[in-house]
């Protein structure tokens, strides 16, 4: 069994929802990215996206633009990324791993070498923002034989697409929770309790909800409405402020740990 299945059995037995964060690996380097996976793992994260960074990140805001553009600074790569799970596996973040890439990167390094890498590093899903469901034949027949699970996005504007977009889902629905690109907001979309129902009334699979939660209040906001929650821009900007503590070696402990008191206050 897939590991975010058996994940999401689990917290259906325990009466719970899932947390997944969201971090930019190689921001600010691939040591401090494995760190910060593995004390998300131990606040109480279920499943952790990895982010791949990238040029032109469409579906991102300025937090997590400028978090892409340091770690590209630091020349990390797909692989790189893939293998710091694999160090952040090493370090007791034994968890379901999500790779987040735009389709770019993915054909750069090509199809093959690419669930190689996957299926050699244990990683359990795969979200690719940019590749409509119209486009994603080859790469979700690619998974599936791997036994990756392939997530896609829905978002309020999807309508009569919501039917034939979760009809192929596997592992959970990635609901977006507003309009425009990723960022921490106060409000959601006016019918966002509308659109959660409709996606959880069409999806055979979990449902889990993200772009602007910012907060514990805002997880639980959602919970009984979903059965997990993404939070990225706002643990993405606690790396940022916390920045001068985690590039220096004598001080990256308790950067770490602002981030990790963080993550342990969205766990509900």
């Amino acid at each position: 069994m897939n590991r975010i299945d058996a994940t999401f059995e689990r917290l259906r037995r325990e009466g719970k929802s899932a947390l997944i964060p969201f971090l930019t690996i190689g921001d600010p380097d691939l040591a401090a990215s494995a760190e910060l996976i593995a004390v998300c793992a131990a606040a109480g994260a279920d499943m952790i996206e990895l982010g791949v960074p990238y040029s032109d990140p469409l579906a991102d805001g300025p937090v997590i633009q400028r978090a892409s553009e340091r770690a590209l600074q630091n020349r990390v790569t797909l692989e790189d990324v893939v293998r710091t799970a694999a160090e952040a596996r090493r370090l007791g973040a034994d968890i379901p791993y999500i790779l987040f890439s735009y389709y770019n990167p993915v054909l750069q390094y090509g199809l093959d070498r690419f669930f190689k890498l996957l299926e050699e590093h244990d990683i359990s899903g795969l979200i690719v923002p940019d590749l409509p469901l119209e486009e994603d034949g080859e790469l979700r027949d690619r998974a599936e034989a791997a036994g990756i699970h392939l997530i896609p996005l829905v978002a309020p504007t999807s309508h009569e697409r919501i039917a034939r977009i979760v009809a192929r889902a596997r592992g959970f629905v990635y609901c977006v929770s507003s309009l425009g690109v990723t960022g921490m907001r106060s409000e959601f979309h006016a019918t966002i309790d509308d659109f959660l129902a409709a996606v959880r009334n069409a999806s055979p699979v979990p449902i889990c909800v993200g772009f602007g939660i910012s907060s514990r209040e805002q997880v639980l906001r959602f919970e009984g409405k979903t059965d997990g929650v993404i939070v990225g821009s706002a643990i993405v900007r606690k790396i940022e402020e916390a920045l001068p503590l985690l590039r220096d070696p004598g001080k990256r402990a308790e950067g770490v740990r602002q981030v990790e008191q963080f993550i342990r206050s969205l766990r509900v």
